[in-house]
């Protein structure tokens, strides 16, 4: 326990002592260059504490003297060493600070680095594959400027990787004929068993069962040469699937068991990995802080010279602007003190109100997100792996008992409501692709022989929002068709979307038996007032238009915020 505080200590005193150094003496920039190589030579080697200390009093005496080329570098070190200890938020945020100075001083290496590590964070941290392919891409860009050969193989097999990860193998092929083209000129130990990985992926697409098949035991074989247990354990994965695809279960079952154990090893090589470096952990809140100070104190002396001058001529005239409209202000509550206490109490119900049903849609969607990842992540996981071990044994044995096949049935049709079951709760397609890509599914599947549901949209298909925004608008928009469905009596309606400065506009119409809107309280007939609560949570507005035999539309306008 001393020794864990004493070490805590010294990074305390090194962080004050670097920090009383930075105010008594400037660098120069030999120095600063010196001082960067130490950061980076410390970050190779995993010394992340003395790394951090480094680029932080190198980004300090960079703000101070204004050089964007190093502040962009002290930043980007920072990221790194941040991705290194497994803080993948924190790491980007300094990317994309860092970033922003590399485009300054126009520094194209540095951005090239930039846009390829932010593309990894996107792809393989967070799951956006599309965001982070377009990171990529502009890697790819500033890879050619530099003409960097190296850079440009690396990222072009990044992209590769993320388009056969979401199955857009056409995209990702031509990516793939280049990497086996330049393997052997700008290949590395560490590229040779991904390369092999996505040629088996390739060959599995294309059905080429004896050259996946290849491929993957070559992949295997690679990864274990040069010790990449990282890609070993994607390669475990992808040849399990393989297998399990051309119904030779047993090896499938072998290779996704060397996944688990493998994985397992991964997960406790990071947990020992965080747990060296505990104490920089405990630390890293009071560095971003730190570090954040800096920026904006550094933007705060930039702007105070060119601010000084405008405010005393300001200050006049803001004193009586201030005088007069605390005069008109005290007149108007002078006189409206009443009414306005009226309209604080009503809002102040409203707003209770709203928040009670806030608070009942969040929960509800919170519910729904955590039982549909429980039912993917656990049970349907279950019931695959018991199916594996049942196919196994069926596979081993010729003559059954009729009990052990009507076993397997039920296994498998459970399984197959388990999964229908969560993707209802949570469509996969609309985690995956998108808002616009799942409105186009629903209708789909909801039109049938007596009632057909169109989709117009003119938005691009494949763009996204934010997840809290899709899945909002996607779960008003199913109960608003579920509503045609039960109530309208229509055979055709019409679900379309357009964006008009910066609102999505969504009109639903139908061809039914409509009402009168005089005469029927349509809200509370339909049960609409969850929607109406969410449309209102969103800042939308929600209008309606009906007449008895001439259908219903309804229009909705909820400002984007992406």
């Amino acid at each position: 326990m001393s020794v864990y505080r004493n070490f805590i200590t010294t990074i305390c005193l090194l962080l004050f002592c670097t920090y009383s150094i930075s105010q008594n003496r400037s660098f120069s920039q030999k120095e600063l260059l010196k001082l960067y190589d130490e950061a980076t030579f410390n970050l190779h080697k995993e010394n992340y504490e003395k790394s951090l200390i480094q680029s932080r009093l190198l980004l300090n005496h960079s703000l101070l003297s204004q050089n964007n080329y190093l502040i962009g570098k002290a930043y980007n070190t920072i990221a790194a060493n941040f991705d290194g200890i497994l803080e993948p938020d924190r790491a980007l945020f300094y990317y994309q600070k860092s970033l922003i100075y590399a485009e300054k001083s126009n520094n194209l290496e540095l951005q090239n680095w930039l846009y390829n590590n932010i593309g990894n964070i996107y792809c393989f941290d967070k799951k956006k594959y599309e965001k982070g392919i377009s990171y990529y891409i502009r890697s790819l860009h500033y890879s050619r400027a530099t003409k960097d050969s190296s850079q440009i193989f690396l990222t072009k097999l990044n992209i590769a990787w993320a388009y056969f990860d979401i199955g857009h193998f056409s995209k990702g092929y031509p990516y793939l004929k280049y990497i086996n083209k330049y393997s052997n000129k700008y290949g590395i130990e560490t590229t040779i068993a991904v390369t092999d990985m996505l040629n088996g992926m390739h060959y599995t697409h294309k059905k080429d069962n004896q050259k996946a098949n290849y491929y993957f035991q070559k992949g295997i074989k690679n990864a274990i040469k040069y010790d990449e247990k990282t890609d070993l354990s994607y390669l475990y994965l992808e040849y399990a699937k393989f297998l399990s695809k051309n119904k030779k279960f047993e090896g499938a079952y072998k290779n996704l068991n060397a996944f688990k154990e493998l994985t397992d090893q991964i997960n406790l090589e990071d947990k020992a990995k965080k747990a060296k470096i505990a104490g920089i952990n405990l630390e890293i809140d009071e560095y971003k802080r730190e570090i954040d100070k800096m920026g904006i104190e550094s933007k705060k002396k930039e702007k105070l010279f060119h601010s000084e001058s405008a405010r005393k001529n300001k200050m006049t005239t803001i004193i009586l602007s201030l005088f007069l409209i605390s005069l008109i202000l005290f007149y108007f509550f002078y006189q409206n003190t009443k009414l306005k206490q009226k309209n604080r109490i009503k809002d102040i119900e409203n707003k209770i109100n709203q928040n009670i049903i806030n608070a009942s849609i969040d929960g509800q969607e919170n519910e729904r997100k955590k039982i549909a990842l429980f039912l993917h992540d656990t049970i349907s996981a279950s019931l695959s792996s018991a199916g594996m071990h049942l196919n196994v044994f069926l596979s081993q044995h010729k003559s059954l008992p009729v009990e052990i096949t009507k076993t397997k049935l039920i296994l498998d049709e459970t399984h197959d409501k388990v999964r229908d079951l969560s993707h209802d709760l949570i469509p996969s397609l609309l985690a995956r692709f998108g808002l616009l890509y799942a409105l186009d599914d629903l209708c789909e599947k909801y039109s049938n022989s007596t009632l057909h549901f169109e989709f117009v949209n003119t938005i691009p298909i494949k763009k996204r929002y934010t997840e809290k925004f899709e899945t909002r608008l996607y779960f008003i928009i199913s109960e608003l068709l579920n509503n045609i469905i039960k109530h309208s009596q229509a055979s055709k309606a019409q679900v379309s979307l357009i964006e008009n400065n910066n609102e999505m506009i969504i009109e639903i119409t139908d061809n039914g038996k409509g009402f009168d809107i005089k005469k029927f309280n349509f809200i509370e007939g339909f049960g609409l007032n969850q929607i109406k609560a969410r449309i209102n949570n969103l800042n939308g507005q929600f209008n309606v238009r009906s007449q008895i035999n001439e259908g219903t539309s309804v229009m909705i306008s909820i400002p984007l915020n992406v």
